[in-house]
């Protein structure tokens, strides 16, 4: 009998996780200033593109709540996901409905005061986000970003940069949430 080739390691497994690094510090706002993904609605939708804020969250010390801002259809739509920690530090799972809708989340690098870059795995398909504490990014920073991208075999045809003007922010003034 032949025996069966192991699977293909998954895309995640290869990213390194920040070291040393305690959940309480990412805790705050970030805006979202890059993605890079293979996303087929993202591509076709890359000219909508607005800006992005989310606020991160330390629960029971271990696991990352999330609440994302996003303007649409001039309103401003909060989307709340709560990251559970798993075997590995910086490693997080976000458990869905059914079992292929799991999402698998490393926090690659930081620093806290600045930026995050988190990968993020749904099935095969994986996607890399950069964050920074202000709507703007030094170069070195974005430089990084690009680098780690390229690493996990995405692009910059896949990548894309949100802007930094108007977006939630326009709208929660207009609100006053």
């Amino acid at each position: 009998r032949r025996r069966r080739p192991p699977p293909p390691q998954s895309p995640l497994e290869k990213v390194a996780a920040q070291e040393g690094l305690s959940l309480h510090q990412l805790s705050g706002k970030w805006f979202l200033v890059g993605m890079a993904s293979r996303c087929s609605h993202l591509a076709e939708h890359s000219h909508q593109l607005e800006a992005t804020m989310v606020t991160m969250t330390t629960l029971d010390g271990q696991s990352l709540a999330i609440s994302t801002f996003r303007k649409m259809d001039r309103m401003c739509w909060e989307i709340r996901q709560h990251y559970l920690p798993t075997q590995a530090p910086g490693r997080f799972l976000l458990k869905g409905e059914g079992n292929c809708s799991k999402v698998d989340m490393v926090v690659g690098e930081a620093d806290p005061s600045s930026f995050i870059i988190l990968y993020y795995q749904k099935g095969r398909n994986i996607s890399v986000k950069l964050y920074g504490r202000t709507s703007l990014v030094s170069d070195a920073v974005a430089d990084k970003f690009e680098q780690r991208v390229r690493a996990v075999g995405l692009s910059e045809d896949v990548t894309y940069y949100f802007p930094t003007y108007g977006g939630w922010h326009a709208v929660l003034r207009e609100t006053r949430l």
